[in-house]
């Protein structure tokens, strides 16, 4: 085994470095963790435009932005004039090859296990994939290569149920967020991540594969419920019993994670070279926009007039933009997306904008965002307002939101058709931050050091040189060459090797999910706050 790579969903600085410091004597929460602070090399990662976990992960994986590889969102969006329909990602919207496929057709031998947006698997894959995010029930017909699944459940302890996300379990958080329903959420992820444990020590101990990639998704999950109970800049000392309960349940979490790390490194040895890296960071969010209300005061949506039945209150409290789309020319779609999408007419009399006043409604829009303002301070709600073409270079642009938005407190947007258009929220709440972390250890590795900056997508650039592989010449990331030793990076040098090949599967390629399944998804999505 030459490379072991660690995913953190979530991770961030702010929280780690608090984890891995000894306070008042005591051992740290994540004590190997520190070790590889002081004997590796750290950096921040740079996330994508929009921080968020499809269009990141992708990133990582394929080593170019989302306008290249396509993923901007959990959801996509299909215009057909008089409806909008709205459907998952998965791995067929991907345009681009994965480093899993490169390193295979290099002939490495790969393990890739809970990645998102995985399912189906690349069908050149020399070696091992579990996808992440799909139920359990589904994880045999996209588990690689045949008659893994069934081996892996005879491993001791083993169970696939625990394995996968329970939907119906999680759905439950969303009825009611009482004080109880919140610990047990909490409790829950603990004997999940042990479950992706139990397969990394498998895999690496059975098979052997030159590259070994995991991701852990609990820290994502953990921050974005339980925050309050995480950040260290809320951690006074003056909480009540429950406040001090929920703490120690999410230290016990982040103290097995430590354990999970230690493990799979020392079990990988010490010729392996070893990298952790999340998809984005994480902070606080404190109040609530709801993009979709201001778009209606400005003209530029129309709400749908719902009956007043069971059925129209469903759509109503939905996750989905629910608008009369004969007059709607611009709207958010989803909470997660951050963006707006402006809609063009493909024919004269269509609803959308004319297609040659695309651009001067664009710039209205723009204007009219930054009108948005804090009712008290006059402080610009919206900080930042991005054009596709200025973050999303590339063949795939078109299917990015015509403008991405960035909230003062980086968090997700509500779509919600409710008032006011800015609202304090009710609990502070853990959302997104574009900064993530980057660590590395092993041999070759500087030492004890922190080095500048990366993006996201300097992370497959930097597996593949780690496995002593070319660097496409397309992709967009570079090799991290900061968390490297001049002396490694000199008996080492970089080669960029020729271009990718593009995805091994299309969307036309059968693959069955079914409603009730997605509708698990979104739902989880909506728990977690995206949607």
């Amino acid at each position: 085994m030459r490379t072991l790579f660690i995913g953190l969903d979530g991770a961030t600085f702010t929280v780690l470095d608090a984890l891995t410091a000894a306070r008042n004597g005591d051992v740290p929460v994540m004590p190997f963790l520190g070790q590889i602070y002081r004997t590796g090399a750290r950096s921040i990662l740079r996330s994508t435009p929009n921080p968020l976990t499809p269009p990141a992960w992708a990133t990582l994986m394929t080593g170019k932005n989302p306008g290249k590889h396509g993923v901007f969102d959990f959801i996509r969006t299909e215009d057909r004039g008089n409806e909008v329909f709205f459907t998952l990602y998965d791995s067929r919207d991907c345009v681009a090859e994965s480093i899993w496929s490169v390193a295979s057709r290099h002939g490495k031998s790969v393990a890739a296990l809970n990645f998102p947006f995985t399912a189906p698997p690349p069908e050149n894959l020399n070696g091992l994939m579990v996808p992440g995010f799909v139920p359990w029930r589904h994880l045999r017909r996209n588990t690689v290569p045949a008659g893994l699944f069934d081996e892996l459940k005879t491993v001791p302890g083993f169970n696939f149920k625990e394995l996968a996300w329970d939907f119906d379990r999680e759905k439950k958080a969303t009825d009611d967020l009482s004080d109880e329903d919140r610990e047990r959420w909490v409790r829950y992820h603990l004997p999940r991540e042990e479950q992706w444990f139990k397969i990394a020590r498998y895999i690496m101990l059975e098979k052997n594969p030159d590259l070994l990639a995991v991701m852990f998704d609990g820290v994502d999950k953990l921050q974005h419920q339980a925050w309050a109970f995480i950040d260290p800049d809320m951690q006074n000392g003056s909480q009540d019993d429950y406040h001090r309960r929920m703490n120690e349940m999410c230290m016990g979490y982040f103290r097995q994670l430590d354990g999970f790390i230690k493990s799979l490194v020392e079990l990988a040895g010490p010729d392996t070279q070893v990298f952790v890296a999340s998809d984005h960071g994480f902070t606080a969010t404190t109040e609530v926009v709801r993009i979709n209300t201001y778009l209606g005061q400005k003209g530029y949506l129309r709400w749908k007039q719902s009956a007043d039945t069971a059925e129209a209150a469903r759509r109503e409290d939905s996750m989905f933009a629910n608008l009369d789309w004969e007059k709607t020319i611009a709207y958010c779609p989803t909470g997660s997306s951050n963006g707006i999408t402006i809609r063009v007419a493909d024919r004269p009399g269509a609803p959308g904008v004319k297609p040659e006043d695309y651009e001067s409604v664009r710039d209205r829009l723009v204007a009219d965002l930054r009108e948005l303002r804090d009712g008290q301070t006059g402080e610009p709600v919206i900080t930042a307002i991005f054009k596709r073409e200025e973050v999303f270079d590339g063949p795939a642009m078109s299917r990015a939101p015509d403008l991405l938005l960035t909230l003062r407190d980086h968090g997700f947007v509500s779509i919600k058709n409710k008032i006011p258009v800015v609202e304090p929220r009710e609990q502070v709440a853990g959302t997104h931050h574009p900064n993530g972390v980057l660590f590395a250890f092993g041999p070759g590795i500087r030492e004890g050091d922190e080095s500048e900056p990366h993006d996201v997508a300097d992370v497959g650039a930097t597996l593949l040189y780690s496995l002593g592989l070319p660097v496409p010449e397309d992709f967009d990331g570079r090799v991290a060459e900061g968390v490297f030793a001049r002396q490694y990076l000199e008996q080492n040098p970089v080669v960029i090797g020729g271009a990718t090949t593009g995805p091994s599967r299309e969307r036309e390629t059968e693959y069955v999910t079914d409603e009730n399944d997605e509708e698990k998804v979104k739902e989880q999505l909506r728990m977690l706050g995206y949607l």
